[in-house]
């Protein structure tokens, strides 16, 4: 990430971490357990934030690349995750790379009062919009959870779901920008976008 490099702890095997019971009340999958192109992107970007002094939030922090980028930047961060193991890493991988450890929270964005958090300068989340049902719940959890002024980093692999994400997002007065990022991958490139909203 620009000049500093982090070395980032992960399960070994994510399938071996499927709860069939998880699977069968919710569809949940442990996509938390990887270390996706669109948090190494996202991570590269938060790096580049002026974040000292500020509160952030990471949406689905899995291992946690973004927040660890974050802490490194001075930010006062808040990881959450709807998987506790998740935390156990992310706390795990800050504190080996820089000594220190954000705040945890478990976070289930489709249950009430889920914006109870406080306000943060900064929300960023990668690849969180990847099924459709988490686009009306973030589209109303975002805002709430920012300061007047604040911003949002988002990164995706182009998934359609974004864009509906972004129109519902306009609605509410937020202005995006879009940047590509490539990001090396098994062999190959994967394009990133990274999405930066501001309410204006």
């Amino acid at each position: 990430m620009g000049e500093k490099t982090y070395r980032i702890t992960r399960p070994s095997a994510a399938d071996a971490l499927i709860d069939e019971e998880d699977f069968a009340r919710d569809e949940r999958l442990p996509y938390w357990a990887e270390l996706w192109p669109s948090a190494v992107a996202l991570a590269r970007h938060v790096s580049k934030e002026r974040l000292v002094g500020k509160r952030a939030i990471e949406l689905g922090c899995g291992v946690g690349l973004p927040s660890v980028a974050a802490l490194a930047g001075g930010a006062r961060v808040t990881a959450t995750d709807h998987y506790a193991a998740a935390l156990d890493f992310v706390r795990y991988n800050a504190r080996s790379n820089l000594g220190t450890e954000p705040e945890t929270r478990l976070l289930d964005w489709h249950t009430p009062g889920a914006e109870g958090l406080g306000s943060f300068d900064l929300v960023f989340a990668a690849d969180v919009l990847y099924e459709w049902r988490n686009v009306p719940t973030l589209a109303a959890l975002i805002p709430a959870l920012l300061v007047p002024g604040g911003e949002i980093l988002l990164s995706d692999p182009r998934r359609q779901n974004t864009w509906a994400f972004l129109e519902r997002m306009g609605g509410k007065g937020f202005r995006s920008s879009t940047e590509e990022c490539l990001v090396p991958s098994d062999g190959r490139e994967v394009v990133v976008l990274v999405h930066r909203l501001r309410c204006f």
